[in-house]
């Protein structure tokens, strides 16, 4: 089995760490495959960097020639997830309600501890989007930037106060609101004593279950296959 998993920006040391996090999540025999997009925002942190991270992606997917089973793009609240239902025969599975979905199987209430605050309504939307805000008692961002995650100690830190925060809210499992923050989750749900999500994790386990039980995205309505048009893309792809 052959997942692809999508950074949402172009900074390639951030696509590593989620490449190694994927791996790590990976059942034995699933090969990762990590892309970065070849322009964009080096940085997904508001609505403008998130429109075009999503258009990045989209061209980047359009453009690849290499076969795989599954993609997981891993871009926490980012845009895009249905554009590439649209384009792909595969199963899309997006960090965002990946975990939590998995949150609502482990409490009845959960929290999102993501970066920085101009970040947490574009994560409510897709919550929304995903049909799971219902059970999400917040969105809290922890003030730092995403740029700023390779400080391991301060980023863990920021984690714990926000986390806190989202526990005495009434959260009874915490979601890492960012694929930065793959890794964490065991060491921040020691501390706080509930379960924590890492998106990246949870998408990969989740894709490799869609792929086992030979499920894909529904032809039938939303996801149908895009109308033949011509389509200008910033380079001459296969698909158009």
């Amino acid at each position: 089995m052959r997942i692809l998993v999508t950074n949402c920006n172009t900074t390639e040391a951030m696509t590593k760490e989620i490449e190694a996090g994927a791996r790590a999540a990976a059942s034995p025999g699933t090969e990762i495959l990590a892309r970065t997009p070849s322009w964009g925002p080096e940085s997904a942190e508001g609505w403008l960097d998130s429109f075009l991270s999503a258009a990045a992606v989209l061209d980047l997917l359009n453009g690849l020639d290499e076969p795989f089973d599954a993609l997981v793009m891993a871009g926490f609240g980012e845009h895009g997830r249905e554009g590439a239902r649209e384009l792909l025969d595969v199963p899309v599975v997006d960090i965002t309600e990946a975990a939590a979905h998995l949150a609502c199987l482990l409490g009845r209430r959960y929290g999102v501890v993501t970066t920085l605050d101009r970040t947490c309504g574009l994560i409510e939307d897709s919550l929304h989007a995903s049909g799971v805000a219902r059970n999400c008692v917040g969105v809290l961002g922890a003030g730092l930037g995403v740029l700023e995650l390779t400080d391991e100690r301060r980023t863990e830190s920021a984690l714990l106060t926000a986390g806190r925060r989202a526990r005495d809210a009434g959260a009874e499992v915490l979601v890492l609101g960012c694929a930065g923050m793959t890794g964490l989750d065991r060491r921040i749900s020691a501390m706080l004593d509930i379960p924590v999500i890492d998106g990246v994790a949870a998408a990969v386990r989740l894709a490799e279950s869609l792929v086992a039980l030979g499920l894909k995205t529904s032809r039938a309505g939303s996801y149908a296959r895009p109308l033949p048009k011509t389509r200008t893309w910033p380079t001459p792809h296969p698909r158009n």
